[in-house]
């Protein structure tokens, strides 16, 4: 039994060197690393077929987003779960919440992509442009089995990397992206329009890693986890809300972003072609961030053990330059070129959009590495409430900057929308790291 499989039963782990942190962190970053590469893929797929243009906007300003907050809800699970699971009750307790809330989400979708609500929430609130109503509308319906999966998926993870075999979740991304791989094959083949193709493709890869998750868990369900003893306070409703509310919450705010910096993008000059070139722009960035997104589980789990932080900060510190040195190599270099001409396959004056605008999200790495550093440490105290704040603060900074340039309408969407978003990230950022200070007199974190 490993030392994470000895946290459900109390008993304390040894202090770890780095390594500990790197073992831990890089199965969860490799798995986050290679789920980025689906977008570029689908990005890449749709800009080789027919009217990329109007496909690439409808599938990265309506389709994607607007999936991503039916599903805000349950995205938090993973670190739910990864805090929570720490025996059989709580498991079920958190499982229950699962399905019913997956269910009640996945009709949401429905009542969206297939019922006149989609003109209402596509047409009105998000104001999308007539070209990209039709191919959206069609990729919505693909992804309807998309929050059920992703749900059951984040959180039976949780109690993987709970239980030391986050190597397990980097295996599943690879059976993912090989679905994804395999239906974006055929419908490039084939010829599908674009949206279909991406919905068909991200459908079938999150069903398959779900399905593969869920085998890989049963060992630790009949395991370590159903043989815990029970946790003393036991998890109750009441306390598993005050924890997951304000994540649920900050979930939904985060997802927000996405469709109202669309809906801003829309009204803004240039509309057509920011609302194709974001996306690929926002995947390039999103890449890089992950690995420090995948961080955030990794000080969850290992603050656990005692003298665990030190190495955490040290790894912390590593994980901002590696990244933020990757971006900046990319931005500086001819590798921009390469990457949004040849691999995104963006026509040439929308890559060069793309070149000049990813100056602008430089910054974006090292604030997640941060975020995850201040978030993780709230996580593991259960004051998840300056999480939510922070997010909130985002939104409101971000979206005022937003609607400042659909008022001044001076400058392109692009332009103003990574801007608007890399000031956001900045306040955020620092509210967290305010709000984390104010844990430190109970938390010997080093912050």
């Amino acid at each position: 039994m490993s030392s994470a499989e000895l946290n459900y039963a109390a008993v304390p782990a040894p202090p770890q060197p780095l390594s500990r942190v790197f073992k831990t962190w890089w199965p969860l970053a490799a798995s986050w690393l290679l789920m980025t590469v689906e977008q570029p893929a689908v990005s890449a797929i749709i800009a080789r077929l027919a009217t990329p243009t109007v496909n690439l906007a409808a599938w990265g300003s309506v389709v994607y987003p607007l999936s991503l907050i039916i599903e805000s809800p349950i995205i938090m699970l993973l670190a739910a779960s990864t805090a929570l699971s720490q025996d059989w009750a709580s498991y079920l307790r958190l499982r229950r919440f699962m399905m019913w809330t997956s269910a009640l989400l996945t009709i949401i979708h429905a009542l969206v992509a297939f019922t006149p609500l989609y003109d209402v929430v596509v047409g009105r609130l998000i104001g999308a442009p007539a070209a990209l109503m039709a191919p959206a509308r069609i990729g919505l319906q693909w992804m309807l089995p998309w929050t059920w999966s992703i749900a059951y998926r984040r959180f039976h993870q949780g109690i993987l990397i709970r239980c030391g075999r986050s190597r397990a979740i980097g295996l599943g991304t690879v059976v993912r992206l090989t679905a994804d791989g395999l239906v974006l094959a055929v419908g490039y083949v084939l010829r599908w329009p674009g949206t279909v193709v991406a919905g068909a493709a991200i459908a079938a890869g999150v069903i398959t890693e779900a399905l593969y998750v869920g085998v890989m868990v049963q060992p630790v369900l009949r395991g370590p986890l159903h043989a815990a003893p029970p946790v003393t306070p036991a998890l109750t409703w009441r306390a598993f809300g005050a924890f997951y509310v304000p994540l649920m919450l900050t979930s939904l705010l985060q997802l927000l972003v996405r469709p109202l910096g669309s809906a801003a993008l829309s009204r803004m000059p240039e509309a057509l072609a920011s609302l194709a070139v974001w996306p690929v722009v926002a995947s390039l960035i999103f890449m890089l961030q992950s690995m420090g997104t995948a961080y955030n589980e990794v000080v969850v789990a290992l603050l656990d053990e005692p003298q665990t932080a030190p190495a955490l900060r040290r790894f912390a510190g590593l994980l901002i330059v590696a990244t933020s040195t990757l971006l900046l190599l990319v931005a500086a270099t001819p590798l921009a070129g390469f990457w949004f001409a040849r691999v995104s396959a963006l026509p040439p004056e929308l890559a060069a959009r793309a070149q000049r605008a990813v100056w602008l999200g430089l910054p974006m790495p090292a604030f997640t590495v941060l975020q995850s550093w201040f978030q993780g440490h709230l996580l593991h105290r259960r004051h998840t409430r300056g999480i939510t704040e922070s997010v909130a603060l985002y939104l409101v900074v971000s979206n005022v900057l937003l609607w400042a340039g659909v008022a001044w309408q001076g400058m392109g969407g692009l332009t103003v929308g990574l801007t608007a978003f890399t000031v956001g990230a900045t306040v955020q950022t620092a509210w967290l790291w305010l709000r984390a200070r104010q844990e430190q007199s109970s938390v010997s974190s080093g912050l």
